[in-house]
């Protein structure tokens, strides 16, 4: 899964295309890529747009594990532009209870606060061959806000309290999804900006490196 359109069109362009569903205005492209069948699809931005597809697809089709793929912003200032993340970890940032007496980032009137990526997904992931950018692996934080420089501005907590590393809009959404789901799952993004204002000049020149970092994550996952 991804958020854009872009962040799986690669993965289309390499796999064998076996057939295509429409569901909700979305296509659900079922491909043959590395010995393996999968589903690749565009859900659209943001949490509510990747919980539901992800329920969907877990209904319909049963997966053995989903991955999610595309960009984030970096919280994590030792890392870089272009760097991939393996999401270890993933919370939901802008979920906030403490009126009621809730820590920050827990599901109200829940246990649910840290949701933890598949470890052998992680492991196969970090494998992976990059050709210029760093591997990384870390906490990736979710919220349906996209955090630019005057956004970020006092949300301390992010790197301090949650001890976020990347930030992006869907992740612990599909992670939430598929931990109630008893279904394995993995998230991994390329950092495309410092989440402050610090990002590529260029995003469409920019996609080229994201569609490679997925492509090599991805062949890593799936030839192990």
């Amino acid at each position: 899964m991804g958020a854009m359109e872009a962040e799986v069109a690669a993965i289309l362009r390499h796999a064998v295309l076996l057939k295509q569903e429409q569901w909700l205005g979305l296509a659900l492209h079922h491909v043959a890529w590395l010995g393996r069948r999968c589903i690749v699809v565009r859900c659209g931005v943001g949490k509510v747009f990747a919980a539901m597809t992800a329920q969907h697809l877990i209904d319909r089709y049963h997966p053995r594990a989903m991955v999610f793929t595309g960009v984030a912003g970096a919280l994590n200032p030792e890392w870089e532009i272009g760097d991939v993340v393996v999401g270890s970890e993933l919370i939901q940032h802008d979920v906030d209870g403490r009126a009621l007496g809730f820590e920050r980032g827990r599901l109200l009137y829940t246990d649910l606060k840290i949701f933890r990526s598949d470890p052998v997904l992680v492991s196969r992931a970090m494998k992976a061959s990059l050709q210029g950018p760093a591997l990384r692996q870390g906490r990736i934080l979710t919220g349906d806000q996209f955090l630019s420089r005057e956004s970020i501005h006092g949300r301390d907590y992010l790197t301090g309290e949650l001890a976020g590393d990347a930030v992006e809009m869907e992740g612990a959404a599909l992670a939430q999804v598929c931990s109630l789901n008893d279904i394995p799952f993995l998230v991994v993004r390329t950092l495309s900006d410092r989440a402050d204002g610090d990002a590529v000049k260029d995003f469409t020149a920019f996609l080229p490196v994201v569609a490679q970092n997925t492509l090599a994550v991805l062949q890593s996952l799936l030839v192990q």
